[in-house]
């Protein structure tokens, strides 16, 4: 059986609010993500090859990923 907590980093990156101030409309125009406002946080989540995407995209634009 697959480990959870590895499948649920495969499909999602937690964010401070205010990381993707600039470059949201560019990352959901090239990627096939949900982006979600959680408290403090944004929550980006799609498939495990959109999210490798999304995460080169934002290292990219200087926004490191954990």
């Amino acid at each position: 059986m697959a480990d959870v907590a590895r499948l649920r980093d495969s499909t999602q990156i937690l964010l401070p609010v205010g990381a993707l101030e600039g470059i949201r409309g560019d990352l959901e125009e090239q990627f096939v993500v949900t982006v979600c406002r959680e408290d403090e946080r944004v929550r980006i989540i799609g498939s495990p090859v959109e999210i490798k995407g999304a995460s080169e995209f934002l290292a990219r634009n200087g926004i490191a990923v954990a």
